[in-house]
Formats: C-alpha cells, sequence, structure tokens
C-alpha cells in the first residue's frame, strides 16, 4: 500500500512516500525550486517521492495532508471577531487568499496530483507532528511532546504513544504559544519569523538573561506544569501583520532591530532572555508529560523541538532515561507525520520498532556515478576520479591541512540539518576557521556557530552528552578537559568573545563551550564514518566541522549543478561529488563568471 504524505502552504512545505509503513522517500520542495523555506504546493517533491517509489499518482492508495484547513480558518475567523475592530489590515490581506486557495484544499490536491482518483485525508497538525515522533523512534511506548507556533488550535501537546496508538493527553491553545513568543523575540532582534529563530538561539550565549524576569513579570503567566497564558496587550500576530507592538517595543527599550544593522548588547540580552524562558518552559512540559504519560522515554517534534539547546537540557535533567527527536521537526516533518497517522492510527497497522527507522533522515535524491561524470564532462569541469577504497584517507589529508571541502555522497537529508550526504566539512582545531567559513563560505553572521560530526564512539572525551545524537539536535557541554579558560574572559562584552580559543576543537566550541553534536555511530552513513576515522588516524582528532552545504538565503544543494556552482562562488578549496574530486584551482576560469552563476539560477 502506498501512502504520499504532504505538508504545505504555511513554510517548508514537503512530501513523503510509505509503503507498507516503511519509508521510501521524504524531501522538502524548497530543494527543488531553490526557494527558501518554500511554502507552496510540493509539486517537485512529490514528483520526485512517486520516481523514487516507482510509481505514479494513480498507483497511489492514500494522500494525507498534515493540518485540517477548515479548522484554521475556523480559529482565524474567531480570533478576527474576538478582537474586532481591531485586526481589520489583517483580515483583509488574510481571507481573500483562503477564499482562493487555501479553502479548496482537497481539490488543489486532486489537481496537482494528476492520475490520483482517490479520497483526501486530513490529520490534524499536532497529530502529524505527534505521528512524527513517535512512529519513527525505537520505542515501543512514550511520552510524545509536540511544541510550535500554531497548527489549528494547539501550538503545544502531551501524547501518550503505545504500540501502534498516539492518543493526546493534553493540549495548549492558540493563541498562547511558545513559538510564537520565540518569534515575537526572533522580531525584535531583526531576524525573520519561521526562518531566524536558530540564530536568536546561536546569539544568546554572547548576553545575559536580564529581561527573563521582565517576561515572566509582564508576557506570561507561567504555571508548574509548563502551560501558560500570554498577555495579549504586548503582542500584534493574532490581528495584525506583525508579531509586537509598540507596547512590546516601550518594555524592551526600544523599536525592532532594522535587519541589516548592527547586532548591539541590547539584542544579545534579549536572544539569551527568551532563550531563558523558552528553556525553562520545555522543561516543564516535559517533566509534566512524564508524569502524566507515564513513560521513562520522550519523542519531540514541532518546530520548537529544533531548538536544540533546550533539548541538551531536558536530556540531562534526568526526566527520561531516552530521548527520540523528529529529525525534520518543523512543519516538512509533517508530511512524514500524516502518512504514519493514517498507516498506524487510522487503517491500524501494527508497528515494530525500529533502531533506524527513518535511514539516518537520508531519503532525497541520489545521484549515480554516469549522471555525476556526465555532468563534468558535458560542463568542461575538471576533475579527478577517486577509488572509493582510498577516498576518505584522501580527502581526509585535505581537510587536515587546513582545506575547506564540499561533501556531496548519496541520497539527500530530510530535515534543515545537513549529516554527511550535502556537508561541508573543516578541520575543528583550526582556531581561525568559524569565522573563515562564516566570511567566505556561508556569508553570513559571524557569531553564527558550527556543529561538530565525530565518531559516537569517541564522543564522551570531548562532550558532556549522555546519549547518541545522530541528527545534531542536541546541545552538550565541551568536557572539562578539553576546555581552554581565561581568567579576562567574563570582562569582554559580546562579540569581543568571539577570537578566544577555549578548547582544542575551537572552530566547534560555542562562546559558552558548548556545541551541537552530530554522532555517527558505526551503522551510520559509510562515507562519513570512513572520512571520520581517517581524519583522526592522521590527526588523532575524530571530529570535523560539518555544516550545510549552502550559503547564507538558499536551501542545502540537491543537485550537482548547485553543489559545483556553490563551491565556485564560495571560498571552498575542494568539492568531492561521490567518487569525483575537484580543486578549486583547476577549474576553468570562465566558470567564475556571472554567465555561469545565472545559469543555474543562484544568483
Amino acid at each position: 500500500m502506498n501512502i504520499l504524505g504532504i505538508s504545505g502552504f504555511y513554510h517548508d512545505s514537503a512530501a513523503c512516500l510509505i509503503r507498507d509503513g516503511k519509508i521510501i522517500a521524504a524531501a522538502q520542495e524548497e530543494r527543488f525550486t531553490r526557494k527558501k523555506h518554500d511554502p507552496s504546493f510540493p509539486a517537485q517533491a512529490a514528483a520526485y517521492c512517486l520516481k523514487e517509489g516507482g510509481i505514479s499518482a494513480d498507483d497511489l492508495d492514500m494522500v494525507g495532508f498534515y493540518d485540517k484547513p477548515l479548522l484554521t480558518f475556523e480559529r482565524l475567523l474567531t480570533t478576527y471577531m474576538a478582537f474586532a475592530p481591531k485586526g481589520f489590515e489583517s483580515f483583509r490581506a488574510a481571507i481573500p487568499v483562503w477564499m482562493k486557495e487555501k479553502l479548496w484544499m482537497r481539490a488543489t490536491i486532486q489537481d496537482s496530483l494528476e492520475g490520483y482518483q482517490g479520497k483526501i485525508y486530513f490529520t490534524q497538525h499536532h497529530q502529524s507532528h505527534a505521528a512524527s515522533a513517535f512512529y519513527p523512534s525505537p520505542f515501543q511506548d512514550a511520552a510524545v511532546l509536540t511544541m510550535d507556533g500554531v497548527g489549528e488550535w494547539a501550538t503545544s501537546s502531551i501524547a501518550k504513544g503505545e504500540g501502534n496508538k498516539i492518543s493526546v493527553l493534553k493540549e495548549l491553545r492558540f493563541p498562547h504559544s511558545l513559538g510564537m513568543l520565540y518569534s515575537a523575540f526572533t522580531y525584535q532582534t531583526g531576524f525573520k519569523v519561521n526562518s531566524g529563530e536558530y540564530k536568536v538561539m546561536g546569539l544568546a550565549p554572547y548576553g545575559e538573561p536580564k529581561y527573563a524576569q521582565t517576561i515572566y513579570d509582564n508576557l506570561l503567566d507561567l504555571k508548574e506544569d509548563g502551560s501558560f497564558k500570554l498577555n495579549m496587550d504586548y503582542f500584534n500576530f493574532a490581528t495584525g501583520l506583525t508579531m509586537t507592538n509598540d507596547r512590546f517595543s516601550q518594555l524592551f527599550g526600544g523599536r525592532p532591530r532594522k535587519p541589516g544593522t548592527e547586532i548591539t548588547q541590547r539584542e544579545m540580552d534579549l536572544a539569551a532572555s527568551v532563550q531563558a524562558v523558552c528553556e525553562e518552559i520545555m522543561l516543564r512540559m516535559a517533566r509534566h508529560a512524564r508524569k502524566i504519560a507515564d513513560s521513562p522515554r520522550l519523542c519531540l517534534a514541532g518546530g520548537v523541538a529544533l531548538n536544540s539547546v533546550g533539548n541538551g537540557k531536558i536530556l540531562r535533567e534526568g526526566f527520561f532515561d531516552d530521548i527520540w527527536i523528529q529529525p525534520a521537526a518543523g512543519d516538512a516533518g509533517g508530511a512524514l507525520g500524516s502518512a504514519l497517522a493514517l498507516w498506524h492510527q487510522y487503517l491500524g497497522k501494527t508497528r515494530t520498532p525500529e533502531a533506524d527507522f527513518q535511514r539516518g533522515s537520508l531519503l532525497g535524491p541520489q545521484y549515480s556515478k554516469d549522471e555525476i561524470e556526465a555532468f563534468l564532462k558535458g560542463r568542461g569541469i575538471a576533475y579527478e576520479a577517486l577509488r572509493p577504497e582510498t577516498r576518505a584517507e584522501r580527502v581526509a589529508g585535505l581537510i587536515s591541512r587546513g582545506n575547506i571541502v564540499g561533501w556531496f555522497h548519496g541520497r539527500m537529508e530530510y530535515g534543515p540539518r545537513a549529516l554527511g550526504a550535502r556537508s561541508i566539512l573543516a578541520d575543528p582545531r583550526d582556531p581561525a576557521m568559524q569565522s573563515k567559513m562564516n566570511l567566505t563560505i556561508k556569508f553570513r553572521e559571524s557569531f553564527r556557530p558550527f556543529a561538530p560530526a565525530i565518531l559516537s564512539e569517541k564522543a564522551a572525551d570531548y562532550f558532556d552528552i549522555p546519549s547518541e545524537s545522530p541528527y545534531m539536535l542536541l546541545v552538550a557541554p565541551v568536557t572539562e578537559k578539553r576546555r581552554k579558560k581565561f581568567a579576562r574572559e567574563a570582562e569582554l562584552p559580546g562579540f569581543g568573545r568571539l577570537k578566544t580559543v577555549r578548547s582544542d576543537i575551537p572552530a566547534v566550541t560555542h562562546v559558552d563551550y558548548s556545541a551541537r553534536i552530530q554522532t555517527v555511530g558505526p551503522k551510520a552513513d559509510g562515507p562519513l564514518r570512513e572520512l571520520l576515522i581517517a581524519f583522526e588516524e592522521k590527526t588523532g582528532c575524530p571530529l570535523l566541522v560539518n555544516t550545510s552545504f549552502n550559503v547564507r538565503g538558499e536551501p542545502i544543494v540537491c543537485r550537482p549543478e548547485e553543489a559545483y556552482t556553490c563551491f565556485i562562488r564560495t571560498g571552498m578549496d575542494y568539492l568531492v561529488l561521490g567518487d569525483f574530486l575537484l580543486s578549486k584551482k583547476d577549474q576553468p576560469a570562465g566558470h567564475n563568471d556571472t554567465a555561469w552563476k545565472k545559469e543555474f539560477s543562484l544568483d
């Protein structure tokens, strides 16, 4: 039985195909359209999934959509009526879109999947998140905690997963939303909502949580179980076109920072404050989930579950023996959740937990050796063929000598993290590497941290982490023995701490001595593990800097063409395309000009 799951029309649209309960393919639409966080119907992602499954739309047995548009429309109307006449401008902007497109979702899906004649099923938003968290997990039973901006009405939920069933135990409802609270500060600090929240998390260690008590005193009434009510006198997202209002600005010392302008200590302190409050709410929700679901295991999903700092705090707090986090935790994961909910919850199919049901989340397109070589030859690109048995040693040698390497291998990742299929790799021991990669590779803010990929059996030697972290969704402290401490460091303001070498792996050690970790186990992606082993043999260091293969404002690369263009226009030294090695200095001079870039629509 073939089931296609779809998410879309808000942000991070995606499609997923499961067959007899197993994942065949999954991908975000942005990877094909090259539009970051593309919200449009995932036509190309769905087409890829069908192709990967060797079927057409008329072979599908069921199609699921990740939320219920009519319930969302009900929320919008109810909210506008409750705040009327306030919010008319927002109402006037939103309603035509709904009347033209979103209310007719069934017909839109039917038209887009030409040939499909079956039913369209709609799962609730947080049901989809919960299903994406529990069903792929290795647990027979677990507490399931979902947290995001808003679905139809729910903004957070606690459920119990057991066997093939998920039972919702408690919900927090709109407008009281942890995701919306965090996004309000994303807006206030000058970053893009639904995109820049991870920047706020990365900025937080440079500040002090001096506004945390102000948040507790004025913005929300927090209960012991993690539930809360927002004081809507300070927010504008319910009916307006912005997240916050003038009263919010007055409370926090001024208007929101204009994007692109200097980040001041105020923004750093605001980020630190909302991060501290977010962590406290996450901890309380998790503690309550442990109590009412009565399970020592936890599954997490929803956009807030991408807050890897908060996830790490939950793990180290010891409420749970084990945690599993959906790697596509945001709306993209709703496509997978919807499909699995139909299979297990609706059809009642049995479930046998597996250690790696999601197959490392390497579920996107891949390109054969012949396809890659045909591209290289067709474009006149200079390359060297690599032997698979010596590839790891050769590339490890390049990285150990200070080179930055683009790494393109196998199936593309599903979710926002590069996990070794579409990655940029570098030496974590180099004190200048973080700054170099931010400025010459990623073209992004200098404060942004980089993550390490490490052999799982060596992780405890470098990080205080009590479990594996295969999907780069847990932040943990660097071990004491790896740290280098400085008496005057606390006196340095904000970004003044950037150049301080804090450990023997400075390129991946954040200013608070933490790192967002990807552990690579014996059963993980073969080539990446082989490379880590080879790098350790050469240097004694079992980890590498691993960042996503893209530049700021663009999705992770999908095709060899995009990988090559990103390689050419950035400061990368080498590119590994499967079994081929490309050196920047050997490339034709004309490939760095405007015409080449326009050919792939990346400028």
